[in-house]
């Protein structure tokens, strides 16, 4: 899945941001934002009604001129609307831990700005024109990773967010406008700096927010939805690498195609069960490696029954995308403002602000791409194993014994896949009340995907080991066969798809002759396996492996 690369302008309608168009601003594509001129109109409208309430202080709206959460009964007076506002921002920025990194943030940035457009949010357009330029001009606040509870809305990270945007209305002061990275042209670095400083050195004016325009910045799912939509994003590669692994893997190990011909598989017509099949017959095609040994009649589960765990797999990723582009073109603050509606008080308080679809999500992503991490390492250590391995030396090495060779990779892809199974642990199945008992159920959907991102991470060295495996047995099995089949490189060997992967990790990894620090290696395959190199290039000789 290649992303926009050169600078070109992205027209925001708040209404059909992908995920391809999410990731390619978050992870630096260069863009100029503007919004729909059929939106603005919205947004304007919408506008004029909270600036009536401003002016007059009628009607009573929630978090318009009240207090806010358990205190959304105590009335503001019209002249404290901008310190209400300011107020919310400065008390609600009250995260703490690591930051989120960068294009979490930025994606983040893009999805609040995505649903102010809408126009149901009672913003001026200024407020939505002030996020796009810090994403044009490389302004991305500094936001603490631990804090949300995943309803009312990401509250704590989001109001980071807003304190960098935001001034005080009097006195704008370095110590209240947060942190922010901002990116020196020059250098290409990212330097640490006060939000105000960030913001004028890339030459952004900082605004005082008015009406409703807090609440509006810091009450929705934008940094779940955003680490959600990321690990989305890089799941899918991991899951069609994936089937790479396993292709190598079942001929380096003298596998059987039968497990994998469509007519088992339309017996049990799970589309991603057949969709998986359907890869592996494409990466195998024309391997002498598969179907080489006569009595054997079928291969452990590892291998056999990847299409049917995969199944799972694939068919769960496609209602995680299905969550994510309803999310990320939704209105999810509170309250939601319909200038068209007839009686006097156009704003309706609900809840679209929790977070629970996404935590669900979230939490199927973290238990299907732990699963891919288990079956992998399963096959990892039958690979490792000279009583399973069908004739190869015990940890892939020549000399077993005087030589050590892949047999502490294992461990590590043992220790990365126990460490999945702790994190799939559902978030989202835990509540804890908060804002005195108002807010008595909460979604904890950050929580569940930040846990996803790092399963996803800790899945993409899992699948990086299993290559160096299947790299390092196919090497071996053409020492053994190279003067009985007369071939001279091991890709004669391979089948179609899986030969390409053979090249490319070959050309960035070495055969492992003797004993050597295996991380090195280790890191070289992962990063191919995370910039899509290895996949795109195996796709170029196959066509398309299926989600």
């Amino acid at each position: 899945m290649e992303l926009p690369s050169n600078k070109q302008t992205l027209t925001l309608t708040g209404e059909d941001l992908t995920i391809e168009l999410l990731v390619a601003v978050a992870r630096g594509s260069s863009f100029q934002f503007q919004i729909d001129p059929n939106q603005i109109k919205r947004i304007e409208k919408s506008r004029e009604w909270v600036e009536k309430i401003q002016d007059t202080g009628e009607p009573i709206v929630y978090g318009v001129n009240t207090g806010f959460g358990s205190k959304a009964t105590v009335s503001i007076s019209k002249e404290h609307l901008q310190e209400l506002q300011r107020n919310l921002i400065m008390s609600h920025s009250a995260g703490t831990g690591q930051p989120l990194p960068i294009d979490v943030v930025r994606a983040a940035m893009l999805l609040r700005a995505n649903t102010l457009i809408k126009g149901y949010s009672g913003v001026r357009p200024v407020v939505i024109e002030t996020l796009l330029r810090m994403l044009e001009k490389d302004v991305v606040p500094y936001i603490p990773e631990q804090g949300s509870v995943g309803a009312s809305g990401d509250l704590a990270p989001l109001s980071h967010l807003a304190l960098v945007l935001s001034r005080d209305p009097e006195n704008d002061r370095q110590e209240t406008s947060g942190l922010a990275y901002w990116k020196n042209a020059t250098t290409g670095e990212w330097e640490l700096l006060t939000g105000k400083e960030a913001m004028k050195r890339a030459g952004i004016p900082r605004i005082v927010l008015e009406a409703k325009e807090g609440l509006a910045l810091n009450n929705g799912t934008q940094i779940s939805t955003a680490l959600l939509a990321l690990a989305y994003f890089d799941a899918l590669q991991l899951v069609k690498t994936a089937d790479i692994a396993l292709s190598l893997t079942l001929e380096s190990l003298y596998g059987l195609s039968s497990a994998f011909l469509e007519e088992i598989h339309r017996l049990r017509p799970h589309p991603g069960q057949l969709t998986t099949a359907r890869n592996i017959r494409k990466l195998i095609a024309g391997s002498c490696l598969i179907d080489r040994v006569p009595e054997k009649v079928q291969d452990a589960y590892s291998l056999r029954c990847y299409p049917q765990v995969m199944a799972g797999v694939r068919d769960t990723l496609q209602y995680i995308g299905r969550v994510l582009a309803i999310e990320m073109n939704a209105t999810n603050d509170n309250p939601i403002i319909f200038p068209e509606k007839a009686e006097e008080n156009k704003a309706i308080s609900g809840g679209n602000f929790h977070a629970e679809p996404i935590a669900f999500a979230a939490d199927f992503l973290s238990i299907i791409i732990s699963e891919v991490g288990n079956i992998s390492e399963r096959r990892i250590f039958r690979l490792s194993d000279r009583h399973l391995n069908h004739g190869l030396p015990s940890f892939l090495v020549a000399n077993s014994g005087l030589e050590s060779g892949l047999m502490i990779a294992q461990y590590t892809a043992a220790s990365l896949a126990s460490e999945n199974k702790s994190l799939a642990h559902p978030a989202s199945v835990d509540s804890i009340p908060t804002c005195e008992n108002q807010e008595d159920h909460v979604s904890m959907a950050p929580i569940a995907a930040r846990k996803a991102r790092q399963i996803v991470e800790n899945t993409r060295k899992i699948i990086a080991i299993e290559l160096l495996y299947a790299a390092q047995a196919i090497d071996l099995r053409f020492q053994q066969l190279k003067a009985k089949e007369k071939i001279s490189r091991p890709e004669e060997l391979l089948g179609k798809g899986s030969a390409v992967a053979y090249q490319i990790l070959r050309k960035r990894v070495s055969f492992l002759e003797k004993d050597r620090p295996v991380y090195p290696d280790i890191e070289a395959v992962a990063q191919l396996v995370q910039d899509g190199s290895l996949l795109r290039e195996v796709e170029k000789e196959v066509g398309e492996i299926e989600i």
